[in-house]
This record gives C-alpha cells, structure tokens and sequence, in this order.
C-alpha cells in the first residue's frame, strides 16, 4: 500500500481543503457564542481539527476493498484453504491496508499544518504541539490502540459483508455513525454534558477522541489510563466478538462460480 503515493497525495491535498473549511467553522462558531467555561479552547479546536483529519483513514466507515473483492470473485475459499487463521489474517492485512495509509498523510498533514502555516504567518491557524512529553508518549500509545482498535471494526464490515455477498450497504451504513461518534465531525466534548459519559464510554471514542483528548493533556494521569483502558477493552470485545461472528459466516459460506 505505501507504494500508492499519488493516491496518498491526493488524500492529502482534499484533507487539507476539509480541514481549512472545519478550522474556518469552528472560528465563527467560537467568535460568535459565549464560549465561557467550554473545555476545548478555540486553538485546541483548531488543532483537534488537523489531527482529525490527519487521522481521517483511521476511521472504520469502509471495509477491507481486498476482502470485498474476494467475496464478490469466490476468491474468499482461498482463505478458508490456507493453513492459517482466517480472522488473523485478515486482521494484518485489514491493519496493514489501514497504517500504510495513516502514516503518509498524517505525516504531511502534520508538516502542513504544524510547520508551512506558521512559517506563512498563519500561527493561530496552526497544529499546535502536544501538551506536554507525557502527553505525547502516551498519545503515541493511544494511536497504536486506535489503531487495532480501528481494525477490529473493520474486521467487523469486513464479515457482515462476507455475510451479505457485497460491501455496498453495510458500508454506506457505517459512514455516517462512525464519522459522528468517532468524533471526526466535531470533537465529542463540544456535544451536550449530559451525554459526555455516554460519548466516552462507546467505542467509536477510542479511535480518535480519545488520542486527541490525550494529545491536549485534557486526560492525563489517571485518566489517560481511564482512556487506554476503555480502548484495550473494547479491542479485545470487538476481536472475541468478531471471531465468533467470522466462524458463525464461514461455516455457513456458499462459494458460487467456477
């Protein structure tokens, strides 16, 4: 995958126009309201907004196209054919499609935005660095786990399209649910109180909210912890429940063609 640079280029380049146009909404949301007592400041915001988009491919609204393509051509016995874990092998590869293209855009995004900017005289505008060194390590960390995370709902589009023969509407369902509570769209904390427990308890949270929650230093201590642990947790809910679903659909396949 990391030998498709064009297409991480121009995943770059419409990153880049979406988070412009986030960070420009997010301006007049705050210059236009009392934003007295909000736990995200206006820079923060701005930052929230790069990081995002930077992390944008570690969102699961899509399924493994290789797996998909295996499902529609018969190719998918293969799989049940090899002297390896089915759902392993899926999972590296499903981790691998979703890391070769993190790390290139991200990497971009982040000298774009935390380095042209500033230099260009566009500060406010700008990635700003994480809170502290702790904060940093232990966002490094929270994107490794967002990372398997992100995988193992994935793996999940990744069986219910094996299940239904095509990828189309399982997909098109899970984009706009995952986009919203992943906290993609708008950071989490910026949603009514009474909904904070909830938002953070769910599993979309770990994926990118709480990395970013992390990076500001807005968990820290005990509470990054609080946050790595909610991740671990659910990938290790998601893995076991997706191994049981994976078994249940391979025993019950019928390959066509020939």
């Amino acid at each position: 995958m990391l030998q498709y640079r064009t297409a991480a280029l121009a995943g770059f380049g419409t990153q880049c126009w979406w988070g412009g146009i986030k960070v420009m909404v997010l301006a007049a949301f705050y210059g236009g309201a009392s934003m007295a007592g909000t736990p995200m400041s206006l820079t923060q915001a701005i930052t929230y907004s790069w990081l995002s988009q930077g992390l944008l491919v570690l969102v699961p609204w899509l399924g493994d196209p290789e797996v998909a393509q295996a499902v529609r051509t018969g190719a998918v016995a293969y799989d049940r054919l090899r002297p390896v874990d089915a759902y392993a092998l899926w999972f590296a590869r499903s981790a691998g499609w979703i890391a070769a293209r993190v790390l290139p855009r991200v990497a971009l995004m982040a000298a774009f935005a935390g380095i042209a900017l500033p230099l260009a005289g566009l500060g406010d505008w700008a990635w700003q660095p994480p809170a502290s060194f702790s904060a940093a390590v232990s966002f490094l960390a929270s994107a490794v786990l967002a990372l398997l995370l992100s995988t193992s709902m994935v793996m999940l589009l990744n069986i219910a399209a094996t299940a239904a023969l095509n990828e189309r509407g399982i997909n098109a369902l899970a984009g706009p649910v995952v986009i919203v509570f992943s906290g993609n769209l708008l950071p989490l904390v910026l949603l009514p109180d009474a909904w904070q427990t909830a938002l953070l308890l769910q599993p979309f949270a770990g994926v990118v909210d709480i990395p970013a929650r992390i990076y500001f230093g807005l968990m820290s201590g005990w509470q990054a912890m609080l946050g790595l642990g909610l991740q671990s947790v659910w990938i290790v809910v998601l893995v076991v429940f997706g191994r049981m679903a994976m078994q249940r659909t391979m025993r019950r396949l019928e390959v066509q063609g020939g």
